[in-house]
């Protein structure tokens, strides 16, 4: 058994490989101030970053998850290493060689899993690559030279050839001192009929990296028609590769995704290399499966979560590439980041675009053109006829779920005006809210089943959604219809009810909803002489996402009458501020009730002058309406 690492030899590891330079290789790093950086934490789920590398220090800790330690902990923890297998490979970087107590030099054969399998990998590598010379490889160089890839382009990408032979690089790692059980635990070999043979066998060879830039693993595309596997073969499920936490030009793309923060998903190795030769730096590829969440945690790290990140799908313009543009719009708001499709008008791929019309085309490809949301709900509506009123309604029932899983409330109305517009239903209040109903039934269900409720009806008596604290709003109440109206005219026609409306105390407002919405008014600086921005600045002076959908729902909700103008407004007003007085007036007569006769003289003449005050302006209200506010 192995001793263990001499304790000077882990501290000039630590002092020899800072811990930001590590750090960086996973995720992006900015400045946090006092000579600290941020970014997203890798160990759990965060919208803002609140992980924080102190390089002075050689720590990282995490604000959110309680995770810190050294440079060892983190690649520890992040690479699921055991102590020495971290050490082994930080020191293998940073030139070190290392001693061993109670034994000596560790053999290699002692030395921790993933770092032989990574060891294996690289050996692999180097060993495709040299193939690819080969007179037996003419049929691959032929390949990458159709597609317009020259010797530079496969040696900078690491492309290589895996001979046609049972066995050359088995008995070639065999050689460098890999055993067969090592061999079939990598995925480079697989058990034959006398022992291990290779994997691949006769193919062009992709190496696909990890974030921290080590191969894991292999995509090997068919040359010959004699090859009766698949046209794409990938390395197995092994210790280090796992294909739904893997993108294909990750190590390359990693920088430039982060300095730019926009990253560009395409569906193949040809199109990684395409788009790179074209300047398109940030590309990177899904390695035989689809794009999902665990892809999305890598991005994210990278992108860390910037409000002007990107993320731009290049999906084929076949059945099959919209198919899983609609997958990757599944899982869209996992982003934090606005995601886009862009699809050639031929349909072609980077590669094929490339190769057709240069590399300028590529770039202008990839140049954000359509909303991923937009797309997807475009090619699920396209179904349907949107001449007829069936066809509308069946195409609202398909596409308001999927808007509903917008988490973003504020997001998911302005969607959900979009999908009214696409379906050409004029009643776009109608879609908001039949759009929001969904949402909170799939929120009460826990997301599960796709089933949806049934559709709304227009009247008052549908509930509409809560957007603060406190009981749902429910319209067929006189005083939430009022407030809801009065609302709506304050955000719509703020002229018609200022200057009285900005006299109106937030308590006037019974719903807490509505009351949230008046303070945001008020915080935005009041309805009067409300500027051109005046909607913009309403909505931004919102605390919180709901608050800001419900401002977004008033503002575009049709105002219930046939006539809107200044007799209306007033008729609103007055009907708010009354139902406020008659509140009022009973309240203060349970006071004078608890007070009784023998209360203090002075406090139940101050009572009494007040109801008496609030009486008569109730009776003013009624006689003379909106004169008398």
């Amino acid at each position: 058994m192995a001793g263990r690492i001499n304790d000077d030899d882990v501290k000039a590891v630590r002092d020899a490989v800072p811990i930001d330079a590590v750090v960086s290789e996973y995720l992006q790093l900015r400045n946090a101030g006092g000579g600290n950086l941020k970014g997203l934490c890798p160990f759990h789920d965060e919208k803002s970053p609140s992980f924080q590398v102190s390089p002075s220090k050689g720590l990282f800790h995490c604000f959110g998850c309680q995770e810190g330690g050294d440079t060892i902990a983190f690649v520890m923890k992040i690479d699921h290493l055991s102590f020495s297998e971290t050490v082994e490979r930080l020191a293998a970087k940073a030139g070190i060689t290392l001693r061993y107590e109670e034994g000596g030099y560790n053999p290699g054969h002692q030395r921790g899993e993933r770092i032989r399998l990574v060891e294996a990998h690289q050996v692999a590598t180097q060993f495709y690559i040299d193939q690819l010379g080969s007179p037996e490889a003419e049929i691959g160089r032929k390949f990458l030279a159709e597609r317009g890839f020259d010797q530079a382009a496969a040696e900078h990408f690491g492309v290589g050839y895996s001979p046609a032979g049972w066995d050359h690089l088995t008995r070639y790692l065999r050689g460098k001192g890999f055993s067969d059980k090592e061999l079939i635990l990598s995925g480079l070999s697989q058990d034959g009929r006398r022992g291990p043979i290779d994997r691949f066998r006769g193919r062009l060879m992709w190496p696909i990296r990890d974030v921290g830039g080590d191969v894991v693993g292999f995509g090997a595309r068919k040359l010959r028609d004699d090859d009766n596997g698949p046209k794409y073969l990938n390395t197995p499920e092994t210790p280090i590769y796992k294909k739904s936490q893997v993108l294909y030009g990750i190590d390359l793309a990693k920088k430039d995704i982060a300095k730019v923060s926009r990253a560009v998903v395409v569906e193949g190795y040809t199109d990684v290399m395409a788009c790179h030769l074209a300047g398109v730096t940030t590309a990177i590829a899904t390695c035989g499966t689809a794009f999902g969440g665990d892809h999305i945690k890598i991005l994210r790290r990278l992108l860390m979560d910037n409000g002007s990140a990107r993320v731009i799908f290049t999906f084929d313009g076949d059945a099959a590439g919209q198919k899983a543009a609609l997958r990757a719009f599944e899982d869209d708001q996992k982003f934090a980041a606005e995601t886009y499709i862009a699809i050639a008008p031929d349909g072609m791929d980077p590669c094929e675009l490339r190769l057709a019309k240069g590399d300028q085309a590529v770039a202008e490809l990839v140049e954000p053109r359509t909303p991923l949301f937009e797309f997807a709900l475009r090619q699920i509506v396209k179904r349907y006829d949107l001449e007829t009123p069936a066809g509308r309604a069946a195409a609202l029932d398909e596409a308001a779920p999927i808007v509903a899983r917008i988490k973003n409330i504020a997001s998911q109305h302005e969607v959900a005006v979009q999908l009214a517009g696409m379906l050409g239903i004029l009643d776009t209040p109608f879609v908001v809210k039949r759009v929001a109903q969904i949402a909170r039934w799939q929120r009460d269900r826990g997301g599960r089943g796709t089933q949806a409720p049934a559709p709304p009806q227009r009247t008052y008596e549908t509930q509409a959604p809560a957007a603060t604290g406190g009981p749902a709003l429910n319209l067929r109440s006189p005083a939430h219809r009022t407030e809801r109206e009065l609302l709506k005219l304050a955000l719509q026609r703020p002229e018609l009810v200022s200057p009285a409306f900005d006299a109106y105390g937030v308590d006037e407002f019974t719903a807490p909803p509505y009351a949230a919405v008046r303070q945001c008014v008020q915080d935005a600086g009041g309805a009067t002489g409300a500027p051109a921005d005046y909607l913009s600045v309403v909505r931004e002076a919102a605390p919180d996402d709901t608050v800001r959908a419900l401002v977004t729902e008033l503002a575009v909700e049709a105002i219930f009458a046939k006539v809107v103008d200044e007799v209306y407004a007033g008729a609103q007003l007055v009907s708010v501020r009354l139902r406020a007085v008659e509140r009022r007036v009973r309240d203060i007569q349970g006071t004078l009730a608890r007070l009784g006769a023998n209360g203090d003289p002075a406090q139940l003449a101050a009572v009494q002058n007040e109801l008496w005050v609030l009486t008569q302006y109730g009776q003013s209200l009624r006689t003379n309406g909106a004169a008398a506010l």
